[in-house]
């Protein structure tokens, strides 16, 4: 588990802007956070925003994506924190597999039990998301976490 401490809270119309800019300002895909923001949450240390990320959930298959933490914040250890919540919560509703693509933290996923795997071993509920199939670039980097690792 993770050093620091945080919690998560749902997205919701007075906090779907700063989430955007945020995935915006590091390059990761906004398209549907829209219209998709309950699967997206932001992280808070206290009174302090951290960063967020999003879950969706498909039956016993879930798919991580947009994990950012607050530049202020890097370094010390809220990614983890942020991977870790999103992974209890995934367990907690039944999720037994994760997903997820990247183009830049491969070797951060790595060292919390990610491991690549081909795109054609991903259940096609996963692979139908618009994260799949049209926000990331086929050259991202696709890796499986069971949450109780």
């Amino acid at each position: 588990m993770s050093a620091v401490s945080i919690t998560l809270q749902g997205a919701d119309a007075s906090t779907i802007s700063r989430i955007e800019t945020l995935l915006a300002e590091n390059g990761l895909p906004t398209a549907d956070v829209r219209s998709n923001p309950s699967h997206f949450f932001l992280a808070f240390d206290g009174g302090d925003r951290v960063g967020v990320g999003g879950l969706e959930r498909y039956g016993d298959a879930g798919l991580l994506r947009s994990l950012v933490v607050e530049e202020s914040a890097r370094g010390l250890g809220y990614g983890t924190a942020i991977c870790d919540a999103l992974a209890d919560r995934a367990r907690a509703d039944g999720v037994e597999t994760l997903y997820l693509l990247t183009t830049t933290a491969e070797d951060f996923f790595a060292a919390r039990g990610y491991e690549p795997i081909d795109r054609d071993a991903v259940p096609e509920v996963i692979r139908e998301t618009p994260e799949f199939a049209d926000l990331c670039p086929a050259s991202a980097v696709c890796m499986r976490r069971s949450p109780e690792t």
